[in-house]
């Protein structure tokens, strides 16, 4: 299994964010460390597939990359993507939106997702 700890690998995890950027101040103490099984994380998204699946995550995260108060998403790298989706969907990370968002996405999904998101500037 793959582990992160939010802190102090946050900002490695998520390219430099502010911390809150992706809808929470929750603190390491509230997470400590999340898995994402080696089996999740082995999954080869298909860019195409993420692209069309993208729509609902650009009503709100900017594809150039700019920072709005909402975090971008562009150019992450796939694992990284992947285990913020995973912890969202298993309310590891709070965020209602965000929750409810990767909820309801399969893991090949979000590993289509990753993929797409991971080619753009």
């Amino acid at each position: 299994m793959m582990k992160h700890i939010l802190m102090p690998l946050f900002s490695v995890c998520f390219l430099s964010a502010p911390l809150g950027a992706f809808g929470d101040d929750q603190d390491a103490d509230d997470t400590d460390e999340f898995d994402v099984s080696e089996e999740i994380l082995s999954i080869k998204g298909d860019p195409e597939y993420g692209e069309y699946l993208s729509g609902d995550c650009t009503g709100c995260h900017q594809v150039d990359g700019s920072y709005d108060g909402i975090p971008s998403i562009t150019g992450w790298d796939e694992e990284s993507f992947v285990w913020a989706m995973h912890s969202y969907k298993e309310k590891a990370r709070e965020h209602p939106v965000m929750q409810m968002m990767a909820g309801r996405l399969s893991n090949d999904e979000i590993a289509a997702l990753a993929a797409y998101f991971a080619t753009l500037e």
